[in-house]
């Protein structure tokens, strides 16, 4: 155990011993002595002879702030970057983190919400099954949408990337086939290598092939294949300078051949044209939507919002703690389909530059996938191109 010497002086003015900053700060000398060892808050001076610790009074307000940061559950390494940063910059990190918390959270209160709905109508199942039912272990077939009877599905697509009109190479990639339709949107020095890793991790899965598959199962299958784009991903770009600041966003979709599973992470999107109708059904992990979702901003404002694209969750490069793995892991959701639906995917190449009135019609009057991913790159030329550009759309047909 540290004992204390008597104050002494030094430039900065009259120095305390660490029992008498511990109480200055509200930190136990305890959790003083570990932020020194972790490079949060350095002493002002230490005794060459004894070791004794000495703070400057005027450190107790960030060593409050280290404590302040601790107890709204910031891990350490982050609290040292924003420690280390002005005040602006600081609270824009703060906000950051907090937005991707809350991002998480909803991922959470999402999938406990499906978990209810899923339990509930299984309940009501079991409960209008009479005694002596059995299981006779048939299956709906893969490719039904629902019940015995119903009609089989499939998906007809086509994907495209474009470099756009600015940048001087494509960091986008996209894929559309029978079972996998997936947009990705590279960012840093392996940018283009993580994108790409990310969707070929994607091609050889073949979860959900047996329809037999209960709605949980299909679930953990989609699950595994998030953690499998992930892994890719940090093979992808372990060779570069900066592993962490290479990465992708992802947001694919899998086809069971009568439910769809949706994969995202990032700020690409998927939207479903139903109706006639264009909804948005991802959420972005971005810093401008987490403003949005606090009322920080207004969806209009957002459009013209000056800031960087600051991501909240990606994937990227470098392997994390397991409780920043967990937090930083893929939206991973189920979807009935119905035959008429249109799926768009999109990079924000896209969806940041045309106005969703154009993108709707383009979604609407689109005879076929290949034309409408044609005329959305197009669009994407035609508002100025500042970015390359992944599209992806799929129709949801009667199977011939």
């Amino acid at each position: 155990m540290e004992r204390e010497g008597r104050p002494v002086s030094a430039a900065s003015g009259e120095l305390v011993t660490i029992g008498e900053f511990a109480r200055l700060s509200r930190l136990s000398a305890k959790a003083l002595r570990r932020y020194d060892e972790l490079g949060l808050l350095r002493p002002a001076l230490v005794d060459p002879v004894n070791g004794y610790r000495y703070y400057d009074p005027a450190q107790a307000e960030g060593a409050r702030l280290v404590a302040w940061l601790r107890r709204i559950g910031m891990p350490l390494n982050r609290i040292g970057r924003v420690v280390a940063l002005d005040a602006g910059p600081a609270a824009v990190e703060i906000r950051a983190y907090w937005a991707r918390v809350e991002a998480e959270t909803a991922a959470r209160r999402d999938l406990a919400m499906y978990l209810v709905d899923h339990l509930s109508a299984e309940g009501r199942t079991m409960s209008r099954m009479p005694d002596n039912a059995e299981n006779t272990g048939s299956s709906e077939s893969s490719g039904r949408s629902g019940s015995a009877g119903a009609v089989a599905l499939a998906m007809r697509c086509a994907a495209l990337t474009d470099i756009g009109v600015v940048r001087t190479a494509n960091q986008d990639a996209a894929f559309a086939g029978p079972r996998l339709l997936a947009v990705a949107d590279g960012f840093g020095e392996g940018g283009a290598e993580a994108s790409a890793a990310a969707i070929e991790a994607l091609k050889p899965s073949t979860w959900g092939r047996d329809g037999s598959l209960s709605a949980a199962d299909l679930l953990n299958a989609l699950e595994d294949t998030a953690d499998a784009a992930a892994r890719a991903v940090r093979d992808a770009v372990a060779p570069c300078a900066d592993p962490d600041g290479s990465g992708t966003t992802l947001t694919a979709m899998l086809w069971t051949g009568s439910r769809l599973g949706l994969v995202h992470i990032g700020d690409s999107r998927a939207y479903l044209l139903r109706g006639g109708e264009l909804f948005r059904i991802t959420h972005d992990h971005s810093l401008v939507q987490s403003m949005i979702d606090d009322g920080s901003l207004s969806p209009e404002e957002a459009a013209s919002h000056p800031g960087p694209a600051l991501l909240l969750k990606a994937l990227v490069g470098e392997a994390r703690p397991a409780a920043v793995a967990v937090a930083c892991r893929a939206d991973v959701r189920l979807r009935e389909v119905l035959a008429g639906d249109r799926y768009l995917l999109c990079s924000d190449g896209l969806s940041a530059v045309v106005e969703a009135a154009d993108l709707r019609a383009v979604v609407v009057a689109a005879d076929d996938p290949q034309e409408a991913v044609r005329r959305l790159a197009a669009l994407a030329r035609e508002a100025g191109g500042p970015d390359n550009v992944a599209c992806a759309v799929a129709d949801v047909v009667v199977e011939e």
